[in-house]
């Protein structure tokens, strides 16, 4: 769990975040627009967070590692010096683990495809308000709480594929893929129903939840479902140039080949 204290700058703590209960959710809020930080803050501290904010990705890493806990962060796209992308892999070089959601004035499949391949879980239109945003995080942290209660100490074989949720990590052929959690996911699905299609729609439920809404048109979630799947096939395609186990079914998804087993780890 990430440790967090000693804000710097006058970015203000809305909340009692050390004090939470049981069904509080712990939420980091980044965003360099003073008024809007705040009356986000205080919205989301209504809806029942306990808010911890932030005035840009300095403050936040200066903070990293020195008490209060959290269970999500959210951050703003476009910061001044340090954008929310930047400032992704700098929190993983910390060792920061937490689910990351980006917020944003601008939602295109292209920033969403950007913010996924760098690990966030979520991306989200600051029009859509902050109860659409509550309701994602919710649904966030709580399916990262859902593999505790699942079987997750079984190590799924599927041909050269071995995955370990314990860890969210592929390996093919004994070589880490280095997917991203997203990725991971994604495969993990398509693996878990080895020969069987599996919808554009089911695919990118398992890339953010059901009933997510993004992309233009009815279908246009398709896009980013597409450039998901490039991006696994080119990682495993760095270890095997000839890996070719996901298939694609025009017009509905894609199927992983091959035969599923799983043992104990």
């Amino acid at each position: 769990m990430l440790q967090i204290s000693g804000q710097v700058g006058p970015a203000k703590t809305f909340g009692s975040v050390s004090g939470n209960t049981s069904n509080q959710i712990r939420l980091i809020f980044v965003d360099d627009d003073d008024d809007f930080r705040e009356a986000a803050s205080a919205e989301l501290e209504d809806l029942g967070f306990a808010v911890t904010s932030y005035r840009d990705g300095a403050a936040l890493l200066a903070a990293v590692g020195e008490g209060v806990s959290a269970d999500v962060i959210v951050l703003d796209w476009n910061m001044p010096e340090m954008t929310g992308i930047e400032l992704v892999p700098r929190l993983r070089r910390q060792g920061v683990r937490l689910p990351v959601v980006f917020l944003t004035g601008r939602s295109t499949p292209h920033l969403e495809s950007a913010a996924l391949d760098h690990g966030a879980l979520d991306f989200v239109d600051k029009a859509r308000g902050m109860p659409i945003l509550a309701r994602r995080v919710r649904l966030i942290v709580e399916s990262s709480k859902r593999p505790a209660e699942l079987a997750v100490d079984e190590t799924m074989h599927c041909g050269k594929l071995q995955l370990k949720p314990r860890i969210s990590r592929a390996f093919w052929d004994g070589t880490d893929v280095n997917l991203t959690l997203t990725e991971f996911n994604v495969v993990r699905l398509l693996a878990s129903r080895v020969g069987d299609h599996v919808s554009y729609r089911a695919v990118y439920d398992c890339m953010h939840h059901v009933g997510f809404i993004a992309g233009s048109g009815e279908h246009g979630y398709r896009t980013n479902v597409r450039s998901t799947i490039k991006r696994i096939r080119n990682k495993f395609r760095v270890i095997d140039p000839t890996f070719a186990e996901i298939e694609n079914y025009p017009s509905f998804g894609y199927r992983w080949g091959g035969e599923r087993k799983v043992a104990a780890a």
